[in-house]
């Protein structure tokens, strides 16, 4: 058995050996090499992609004279100056028009650009010949002064493009120049499409010749283009460079001229020192420029992005080694298996026992947790009753009064009527003055008896407001002052014996689309606590009541107490459940609590609460006027 072992180990290390080689040899060579053609891809696609798109903006410029021939200064200026080149375009050295000039038309254009305001201006190089291709637009100017003015037909590159142009109607390219305007000497290729006159055959060469009006330019450096398509970070990997392959229908560049149009290597974009490149990974890709072929090769440099990693080869043969390692030790352990599948099973089911009591446990739990919240339920329902028992003792206390003597008065005045009936049947008769008096004695009882009935009026109006409320939950428009005054009348009682003085400052104009027998629940809980907590051995005290609008949709409702305060334990504990410091005195320990759940859930408000021991408390609600429904706001 340990011999079977032994074995095993050794072919699996021999098998790891050959995936290493494998992987290293064949595998990584085909992702760097993958790598490598999808760089390549994206810079040529991306430089095809930038140079079709100032392409496409020279035939915009091409247009604008195809509407009209006779351009000015101004409009060619405010043309460019809308292109917005510097942001968009930022591989522009310049936008040129190029305007054909016979050798007897110069004095004229020289003459008309000179009163245009540019009193130096002049053809340069100077040259005698019947046709002359001079830069009369170049925006922007500031930059490209030395190209202002500059004959193109005595410079042959320029010279050779602009005869494929005019000829063809083609946008044509030139080889890689150096820009006049250009100290640094970096390459540089103008693109230029031809301006023809309107209304003219344009179907020969001839014709093209006869009616040609000059060209529309676009400059180029061709370091600032290559910035725009290429990664300053791609270049540590990759070496690129471009060269002129000619015009495209002609012949290649003659040997011993300069074909350059950019070498990554030659603007260097990091002061890091360059890799050498890979041997063997080099590519190759044409590009058709303005009639021209670019010849674009790229290299691979060692490094992280085209080099080989050697982890993945450590980590297939260390699980190589540990994979062999384990199967010759399952190998050489076989006859343990036994006893392992044995204990195997035991612990199983010792595991399913164990699954079995922490089911039993969960349920025992749930139920314990629905007992509680049952509970919960019964004592906030008790509160609610405690707190409108409260309510109906004060409103008796309050009603005692004005039916006590509404009782009285109207006894008096029975007892008046029935002495005018023995005094008028025993004398005949009456004197003006007792009638008066009777009559002035009635009027003083009827009148006490409407104000006391006026009074027990308005408390059961309120009364019957704040209990409706309370008991429907139904969301209707209400005035903030409204509903306080109403649950301030059920408490009229309560504030007298406790000595306190209630000063509110509610504006009428608080009108809220809500829910008043919740609002209203609210303040009964916070004026109780205030009675209860706030009060506890005082003599007397001031209950504060303000709001304010908050912006176009919160209101800032404050009610604040002289009272004794709470230290920072109490107020941390304030609205959690069955806590309370008057347990077995009056308090159950749910009032704030069902203050915040109200609060927070049927209002869509938020609630805080600030106390100083022997300073007094304030309680700060921010209340929407009119809150999500349920099921906005469950969706949001």
């Amino acid at each position: 058995m340990r011999g079977r072992g032994y074995l095993a180990f050794f072919v699996g290390i021999c098998l790891t050996a050959w995936t290493c080689y494998f992987v290293m040899e064949e595998q990584q060579k085909l992702q760097v090499y993958a790598g490598f053609q999808r760089d390549i891809d994206r810079v040529a696609r991306d430089t095809q992609t930038r140079l079709q798109i100032y392409a496409d903006s020279l035939h915009g410029l091409k247009g604008m004279y195809a509407v009209n021939d006779h351009i000015d200064r101004g409009q060619f200026q405010r043309f460019v100056n809308e292109l917005k080149i510097g942001k968009r375009y930022p591989g522009y050295q310049a936008l040129q028009f190029v305007r054909a000039v016979p050798e007897a038309g110069l004095p004229a254009l020289v003459a008309r650009v000179r009163g245009e305001g540019y009193p130096d201006f002049h053809v340069h190089p100077a040259s005698r010949r019947p046709l002359h291709y001079i830069i009369e637009y170049t925006e922007p100017m500031a930059g490209n002064e030395n190209a202002f003015g500059l004959d193109l037909a005595a410079l042959p590159p320029h010279l050779k493009a602009l005869e494929l142009g005019r000829d063809s109607g083609e946008i044509v390219a030139t080889e890689p120049i150096t820009l006049v305007q250009d100290a640094s000497g970096e390459p540089g290729f103008v693109a230029r499409a031809p301006v023809y006159r309107n209304g003219v055959l344009l179907e020969t060469t001839a014709q093209r010749r006869e009616a040609l009006v000059g060209f529309v330019a676009i400059v180029f450096r061709v370091n600032a283009l290559m910035r725009e398509v290429i990664d300053p970070a791609l270049l540590e990997h990759l070496h690129v460079r471009i060269e002129d392959g000619g015009f495209q229908n002609g012949k290649a560049p003659p040997s011993g001229i300069n074909t350059l149009l950019y070498d990554s290597d030659g603007k260097v974009e990091s002061h890091q020192r360059r890799a050498e490149t890979v041997p063997g990974m080099k590519a190759t890709t044409v590009l058709p420029v303005g009639q021209r072929n670019w010849i674009i090769t790229f290299e691979g440099r060692a490094g992280a992005r085209y080099g080989r990693s050697q982890l993945p080869v450590v980590l297939i043969g260390i699980f190589g080694v540990v994979i062999s390692a384990l199967i010759a030790a399952l190998l050489v352990t076989n006859r343990r298996e036994g006893d392992a599948r044995r204990g195997l099973e035991n612990s199983l089911q010792e595991l399913e026992r164990e699954k079995s009591h922490a089911e039993r446990a969960r349920n025992d739990l749930s139920r314990v947790v629905a007992t509680l919240k049952q509970a919960q339920t019964n004592l906030q329902t008790s509160e609610k009753m405690a707190s409108l028992g409260a309510l109906v003792a004060g409103v008796a206390h309050e009603l005692n009064t004005p039916i006590g003597n509404s009782l009285l008065t109207a006894t008096a005045l029975g007892d008046m009527v029935r002495d005018f009936e023995q005094r008028l049947k025993e004398d005949g008769g009456m004197k003006r003055s007792s009638l008066e008096a009777l009559l002035a004695d009635a009027r003083k009882a009827c009148a006490i008896m409407a104000g006391s009935l006026t009074r027990a009026g308005d408390l059961i109006t309120s009364f019957k407001q704040v209990a409706v409320d309370q008991a429907s939950g139904q969301r209707r428009r209400f005035r903030l002052d409204e509903v306080l005054h109403d649950t301030l009348a059920t408490y009229a009682a309560q504030l007298r014996r406790a000595s306190c003085s209630v000063s509110v400052d509610v504006p009428a104009d608080l009108v809220f689309d809500s829910y008043p027998g919740s609002l209203s629940q609210v303040l009964s809980n916070l004026i109780a606590n205030a009675l209860l907590h706030g009060f506890d051995g005082r003599d007397s005290g001031v209950l504060t009541i303000s709001a304010r609008r908050e912006g176009d949709d919160l209101v800032v409702l404050q009610l604040k107490d002289n009272g004794v305060g709470m230290n920072d334990v109490v107020l941390h504990k304030i609205f959690d459940p069955f806590f309370t410091t008057k347990m077995g005195h009056g308090g159950s320990g749910l009032g704030m609590n069902i203050v915040y759940n109200i609060v927070t859930g049927v209002l869509k408000g938020t609630i805080r609460v600030e106390s100083v021991p022997a300073a007094g408390t304030s309680v700060l609600l921010v209340l929407p006027l009119s809150p999500a429904p349920e099921a906005e706001s469950a969706q949001a």
